[in-house]
């Protein structure tokens, strides 16, 4: 027995990595794969960086993964809408501080390599990447038997950007009186999963083809929601050098621990509950598991995926541009002074 039919028998498929780099290739093959200068498939990704409309630029980065988000994907055999998470869950933490994407990297380990799991996970990062305008820079695939179950998986993805060391958002210059400007979510995007499934599939016996009255869709096909990539139209608003003092991404710790992240010391973030729309799923879950309303803003989205910090008087002009560009928003609060002994984040009912 040779020693690839010996690793072949433990687990792990040696001859698959060329069909790997192949299915990469079929999917990136209209991918705009601008900088990149190396071939899919090498030991490493070369990107070339134009540096040349800069005057100090800044790299930045971010890593991030989807949980266990994945597990309701291999329940339902539907992987595309993963790919596009994971690559949200990166750009979206980056544009944060104004920074452009500029390339992407995935790794994905499974117990046992899967084609069609593979090639739906490589299709929906491919269009991630599009929908964020990054290239793909290359990634590593995994097959691990004995750290996975057969039919489990993970994945986790990289990103780099780049902005101009004097454009970067940082929320230092956020002061009293600054306005909380909410861009709607999807849906759950990919935080708060382990609470869904546990409420979902464990104390209620849901199936995913349920279709519960309150979401008018099967319960599968409303969770798998891919995660709202909102890159094109804040780069779109940074483009008109606008002054954005704050941003804010909304994954795992919700309202509560995100929007801290970026506030001064002396500032707290008033939310005025009833501004905006929540999704009818945030409700479905929170009347099931009988959560309280605090916890359901310190885990979920609410509705509310991505946050702009601005100063009034630029409001009107900031709404309208989001408007033309066909996304919706709300106005959900406001910056106030902190006592030393407050949270940073309060909320109110609506004025």
């Amino acid at each position: 027995m040779s020693i690839a039919e010996k690793y072949k028998s433990a687990g792990v498929d040696l001859e698959k990595a060329v069909l790997l780099v192949e299915i990469v290739k079929k999917f990136t093959a209209n991918l705009p794969q601008k900088g990149i200068i190396s071939e899919i498939g090498g030991f490493s990704g070369l990107f070339s960086l134009d540096i040349s409309s800069y005057k100090n630029p800044v790299l930045t980065a971010s890593t991030d993964g989807v949980g266990t988000k994945i597990k309701v994907a291999i329940k339902a055999n539907k992987h595309k809408g993963i790919g596009i998470d994971l690559v949200a869950m990166c750009v979206n933490d980056i544009i944060t501080s104004g920074a452009k994407p500029l390339f992407f990297l995935d790794y994905l380990a499974f117990g046992k390599f899967n084609e069609k799991v593979f090639s739906e996970l490589i299709e929906g990062i491919v269009e991630g990447c599009k929908i964020s305008e990054c290239a793909l820079l290359g990634g590593e695939t995994a097959e691990m038997p004995g750290l996975y179950a057969e039919e489990d998986y993970d994945c986790a993805g990289f990103v780099v950007g780049i902005v101009e060391r004097d454009k970067i958002i940082d929320g230092s210059n956020i002061s009293i009186g600054d306005i909380l400007l909410g861009i709607p979510s999807s849906g759950l995007h990919s935080n708060g999963f382990s609470l869904v499934r546990k409420i979902l599939f464990e104390e209620n016996k849901f199936s995913l083809d349920y279709i519960p009255e309150e979401l008018e869709k099967p319960l599968g096909e409303e969770i798998l929601t891919p995660t709202k990539i909102y890159v094109p139209f804040i780069k779109t608003i940074l483009s008109k050098n606008l002054p954005i003092k704050g941003c804010v991404h909304v994954t795992g710790g919700g309202f509560i621990d995100n929007i801290p992240r970026i506030l001064p010391k002396n500032c707290k973030a008033v939310i005025e509950k009833g501004s905006w729309e929540i999704l009818p799923i945030f409700d479905f879950i929170q009347k099931l598991g009988n959560i309280s309303e605090e916890e359901m803003f310190r885990v979920f989205n609410c509705g509310i995926g991505f946050i702009l910090i601005i100063s009034e008087d630029i409001l009107e002009e900031i709404k309208n541009l989001i408007l033309a560009l066909g996304e919706k928003c709300y106005v959900i609060g406001y910056i106030d002074k902190r006592d030393e002994k407050e949270n940073q984040v309060i909320f109110v009912e609506k004025r």
